[in-house]
């Protein structure tokens, strides 16, 4: 009984032992595994860069419209840092930079840059330094066309939500940029969501029946037809004050308000959304539509097969003569929108009047926002 006592007590020990050992191998091999995946699997890192440029003062907040001084400026570094980093070693772990204030200080200006990149946990301290070296290199390189100081650079890692917040003020910056796969908001292509954040709906007991742009937290623009029974169709423009500030998010955003001076040519790209009606006297769509169309010189606008001389300095006609694409019913006082060289969006029009909706030879009319800069300044405070 007792040397049998005894084997058993071995054959048991003996199985624990075995146990023991696969359960920490287990343990181990999940650790490790797990380990591994997170360094080798990419996330994305989001940063904030800062620079000196000497003798030249900028003043950009990001929040109204840029100076061309500014903005050229800015489109400059922007295409000169997608060229660095495309041309370097981090090319493949590289998603997007730009340029977000140009702000004064004490010996010239302050350059505030946004970056985003995806690659490795493991390699987190070693990106940092080569973004880091990249950046002083492309400084250097500009040393003379921008008065840059490339000692100044600064580089620091920020989250996605410091990140969002550093565009969420600033005036006409997507979200989300969309692929245009159909030129319709009559039958039209539904928008991406944050593709156009400062499109607004106003309602009348829950339902859409005119659009409207976010110019600042406070403000609305749209047209005057919206709210009176307007027989002409002259100085189509209101404000409408809100009760309360808008908190602006990444979804909710300023579209920026044009200089008096912008000039707009026949062809330049701009852009029409609304919730009106899918085609003439037709259904609401639930989505956000939107279209790309042509600016088209008043000229052609006011011939007599067209709108025969109704399309005054004070208006602009956007669309196609083929009549291919065109806003529709309750798509007024909505935006259209024009982007510069950096893809920053400008309030140029509002959704005013048109001959029915996309028919050949008539085009949707517009009213010129650029006409009225000095009455919504002055009204607003902008």
């Amino acid at each position: 009984m007792y040397r049998h006592g005894i084997s058993s007590q071995r054959s048991w020990s003996l199985w624990t032992m075995i146990f023991t050992f696969l359960g920490v191998a287990a343990i181990l091999g999940v650790t490790i595994g797990l380990l591994v995946h997170f360094l080798a699997v990419e996330k994305t890192y989001y940063y904030q860069g800062d620079f000196h440029i000497s003798g030249v003062t900028y003043n950009d907040n990001c929040e109204n419209t840029a100076s061309q001084a500014s903005t050229n400026l800015s489109k400059d570094i922007e295409t000169k840092m997608l060229n660095a980093f495309q041309n370097s070693s981090i090319y493949k772990e590289y998603i997007k930079s730009e340029v977000i204030k140009l702000l004064p200080n004490a010996n010239g200006s302050n350059v505030q840059l946004q970056l985003k990149f995806k690659f490795p946990p493991a390699e987190r301290v070693s990106m940092r330094t080569k973004i880091k070296a990249i950046l002083h290199q492309m400084l250097k390189n500009n040393m003379a066309s921008w008065n840059a100081v490339p000692a100044s650079i600064k580089l620091k890692e920020i989250s996605k939500a410091a990140s969002e917040m550093l565009t969420n003020n600033c005036c006409g910056r997507q979200l989300a940029n969309n692929i245009i796969t159909d030129n319709r908001i009559v039958n039209g292509k539904s928008a991406l969501l944050g593709a156009w954040p400062w499109q607004a709906s106003m309602q009348w007991k829950d339902h859409h029946y005119c659009g409207a742009s976010l110019i600042s937290s406070r403000w609305l623009l749209s047209a005057a037809h919206c709210f009176v029974n307007s027989p002409g169709l002259h100085d189509d423009i209101a404000l409408v004050q809100l009760a309360e500030e808008v908190s602006f998010t990444k979804y909710i955003r300023k579209i920026c308000l044009p200089e008096a001076k912008m000039k707009l040519s026949e062809n330049d790209s701009v852009v029409v959304t609304g919730w009106g009606t899918l085609y003439m006297n037709g259904s609401f769509p639930v989505i956000l539509q939107e279209a790309f169309l042509k600016i088209i010189d008043n000229k052609i606008c006011n011939a007599p097969y067209a709108y025969s001389g109704f399309v005054t300095d004070t208006m602009l006609c956007a669309g196609f003569m083929s009549g291919e694409a065109d806003a529709c019913q309750n798509d007024s006082g909505g935006p259209l929108a024009y982007p510069d060289s950096r893809n920053i969006w400008h309030l140029v029009g509002i959704v005013s009047w048109g001959d029915g909706c996309g028919k050949k030879n008539k085009p949707g009319v517009y009213t010129r926002v650029t006409s009225y800069h000095n009455w919504i300044i002055s009204k607003t405070g902008l």
